[in-house]
């Protein structure tokens, strides 16, 4: 989807400004938020993909108005009230106000650190040879979908170069609307920056993404 997530090559944001020696969290509730996540992630109600797709719907004016944890819990609120786990009342009220079903699998603190480390591997079975090689040029598609996307919206339409073949991996477009896992090759893909911006860009800027084969087409 073309939401207002999806900045990049975009003007009048300013610029992107570093903060040094940044902490991993800025507040406790960070913290808990993130603990939220994966805990919550864990139960196996959704994917990463649907979750993503639900912090990237929220409306314009709250999403560039949050910070990142702020829209992480907003992202976590919208499936936990979709997926039955709690209702807006509850949200409301800050407290459980149900007696039955199960909980979730709980995130225990001894199995946590292991759990951060594994996370969910997306790799998956090939199940064919994959299209395109490195040294290939390709085209990114020109595609606007109302669904979820990972295809950058300022390299859609412009020609580039495959880099590396990155194995075959569960497919995001397909996850992020309970589709299964639609396992696609993933390719990293160079782009100049004259190809994106046109001729005032710097000649010796490149920017390289990670692009899933349904997104890319030979030039033509």
């Amino acid at each position: 989807m073309n939401g207002v997530h999806d900045m990049g090559g975009l003007h009048g944001f300013g610029p992107v400004r570093p903060e040094p020696d940044e902490p991993v969290f800025h507040a406790a509730w960070e913290r808990r938020v993130l603990a939220l996540l994966v805990g919550l992630g864990l139960a196996g109600h959704w994917t990463l993909d649907e979750y993503r797709h639900a912090r990237e719907s929220l409306p314009p004016a709250e999403l560039l108005g949050a910070s990142y944890y702020e829209t992480v819990l907003a992202g976590v609120e919208r499936m936990a009230t979709a997926h039955g786990l709690v209702s807006a009342d509850e949200l409301a009220a800050g407290r459980s106000m149900r007696r039955d079903g199960p909980p979730p699998r709980p995130l225990l603190p001894d199995t946590a650190g292991d759990t951060m480390r594994r996370g969910n591997p997306s790799v998956r079975e090939a199940p064919r040879p994959a299209r395109f090689a490195v040294g290939d040029s390709v085209r990114a598609r020109n595609i606007h979908p109302v669904t979820h996307t990972r295809l950058p919206r300022y390299v859609r339409g412009h020609a580039g170069v495959v880099t590396a073949v990155n194995g075959c991996h569960a497919f995001p477009d397909a996850r992020a609307h309970g589709r299964g896992d639609d396992p696609q090759w993933l390719y990293s893909v160079r782009f100049t920056g004259p190809e994106l911006w046109g001729p005032d860009a710097d000649p010796t800027l490149t920017v390289s993404i990670d692009a899933f084969e349904p997104y890319l087409e030979n030039p033509a």
